[in-house]
């Protein structure tokens, strides 16, 4: 039902032709431009960084849902060429509520540049999921734990938890482990160890309840704990330890091992360094002994991820997701080079709500109604006055042939006057006023006539106004709907928002802008109607007083040529 709308409404907002920017498929109509930026503005990045694996979280302000399969099997990534396929998962992908969360393996990320963009394809409704699916993740991951299946498995569905886990639907990036205090252990696995001597990256986010302390990740001589408030790490009988956590707030902690070096980040800086070899690290993975709060995305990695990479990963998966800028977009709109960017009109009408399209389609029907109302009303009372006007000529001229003007309506069929006038003559012509020998009216006949030609004049007046109740309601009503299809749209906005935990502008601006356009549509229903309506008004308030004049001047004359001397 709104598909046609929406394709008609970005048809006409096409007002400012810009360049055109590539499409990779013709065959996925929608896209979503995902750009990172690595400048001062956004995460400022001195040098480049591989294989980063960028979350990427759609939302009704960002993603089209509503063109997209409803279990997003006809997603694809592309770099910012739009020609190279890039290795993605979905971690989740919700419709009904409108967010997504998506891995995507970015190759490189260019330091101090804007221009790290990727495009999420959707639209495709013959598309199918690809043979080989990719975890958005880089060969250098021995295990990494989302926890968004029931199962509480690892990305490759292999690494399975020995009991079940307590998982929280709505954590920082999609699930999370809810820890109680009673360590969750995953088994041990010939995948997930490091040599001595080896290279070894275990990084995880961590929200602590108050005055928590305990262990966050523990296997073999690694961990990493809370004590008095703190970070700890340990590698073997070497200690690092770190600031003050405050605790209900996410925060993401890093520990590196390799080059006989213990390196301790908390939120992408370095903050505790410690001479250590890398001992043999084996053995189960232990999360939330004593611990109690949430845990989330915890990869381990045989390697050691530079600070630049920790720094851009504890960036982009955190709550506002700095330096990410997600752009909807439409096959055909208007681009401009790699800034992506579009018709402002397309933009609002790409990221309604359907709250927001049924108060619009509601509105759309209003001001059809409405100004149907004022084009036929106005015909009808300019013809009705055009009319009275050559009636009352003719009315005015007649002297002797004052009762014989009713036998022909050329030229003021449409007249209220010439109506009135009928039903004047007709009740004369039952008292046989005019004739031969007829006797002359009396007061109470003069009262008589004159209380029927008021009947029909009220008459008359009741089709004046007829339909001019729908302006009424146009002009009080229509901007009550399209506020509250603004109020709505921004709930469900804040609400996807808050849900997703992306809380940037980029991703706030698009939904209430196209929130706002349903009390845009309210008031351009309801102006012109206001206007119409106090044209009409007025017309037919004057039409009304020619009515009474004449019923006056009617029966004056009536009463002058054949009333009792």
């Amino acid at each position: 039902m709104f598909k046609p709308i929406r394709t008609a409404l970005i048809t006409l907002a096409a007002v400012l032709p810009l360049a055109a920017q590539a499409w990779w498929n013709a065959e996925w109509p929608v896209r979503t431009r995902i750009a990172l930026a690595t400048t001062a503005t956004g995460v400022d990045t001195q040098e480049p960084v591989a294989n980063l694996p960028l979350a990427v979280r759609l939302h009704s302000g960002n993603f089209d849902f509503l063109a997209a399969k409803p279990d997003g099997s006809d997603l694809r990534v592309l770099a910012g060429d739009d020609k190279t396929p890039l290795a993605f998962r979905i971690e989740r992908f919700d419709p009904t509520n409108e967010l997504a969360v998506l891995w995507v393996l970015m190759p490189t990320v260019a330091p101090a540049s804007e221009q790290n963009v990727v495009h999420v394809y959707a639209g495709n409704a013959a598309a199918t999921v690809e043979a080989s699916p990719a975890t958005g993740l880089d060969g250098a991951v021995l295990a990494a734990l989302h926890f968004s299946t029931s199962d509480g498995a690892d990305a490759s569905g292999t690494l399975k938890p020995e009991q079940a886990p307590v998982l929280e639907p709505n954590g920082l990036l999609a699930g999370a482990l809810r820890s109680t205090g009673t360590a969750v252990s995953w088994p041990a696995s010939d995948r997930v160890r490091a040599a001595a001597g080896g290279a070894y990256t275990v990084s995880l986010w961590f929200r602590a309840e108050p005055n928590v302390a305990g262990v966050l990740f523990a296997q073999g001589p690694l961990a990493l704990a809370l004590e008095g408030g703190k970070l700890i790490a340990r590698v073997s009988n070497r200690s690092l330890t770190g600031p003050d956590v405050a605790p209900a707030a996410w925060r993401h902690a890093a520990l590196t091992v390799g080059g006989n070096e213990a390196v301790l980040l908390l939120d992408g800086a370095v903050v505790a360094r410690a001479e250590a070899a890398t001992p043999a690290i084996e053995g189960p993975l232990q999360l939330g002994e004593r611990f109690t709060g949430l845990i989330d995305e915890l990869q381990v990695a045989g390697t050691v991820r530079t600070p630049a990479w920790l720094a851009l990963t504890a960036a982009t998966q955190g709550i506002g997701a700095k330096g990410i800028t997600a752009t909807q977009e439409q096959e055909g709109e208007a681009a401009a080079g790699e800034g992506g960017q579009h018709g402002y009109m397309g933009v609002l009408v790409a990221n309604l709500t359907i709250d927001a399209w049924i108060v619009i389609v509601i509105l759309g029907f209003m001001f059809v109604l409405a100004t149907w109302v004022m084009i036929s009303k106005g015909l009808f009372v300019t013809r009705a006055d055009g009319d009275n006007q050559r009636f009352l000529e003719r009315f005015r001229s007649a002297d002797e042939d004052l009762l014989h003007l009713a036998g022909s309506d050329a030229g003021h069929a449409r007249s209220p006057l010439f109506r009135l006038y009928q039903a004047g003559v007709r009740e004369l012509a039952k008292r046989k006023v005019g004739e031969a020998g007829s006797p002359p009216l009396s007061g109470a006949s003069l009262d008589a006539v004159k209380a029927a030609v008021d009947a029909d004049m009220v008459r008359e007046s009741h089709r004046l106004n007829s339909q001019m109740v729908w302006l009424t309601i146009a002009i009080s009503g229509g901007p009550f709907l399209g506020l509250l299809g603004t109020v709505v749209g921004v709930m469900i906005t804040f609400a996807a928002i808050a849900a997703a935990g992306d809380v940037n502008v980029n991703a706030i601006a698009p939904g209430i802008a196209a929130a706002l356009l349903a009390t845009v549509a309210g008031l351009a229903v309801a102006i012109p109607a206001l206007f119409g309506y106090n044209w009409l008004a007025s017309r037919i308030k004057n039409v009304s007083a020619d009515m009474q004049i004449f019923v006056d001047e009617f029966v004056t004359r009536v009463a002058e040529r054949y009333g009792a001397r």
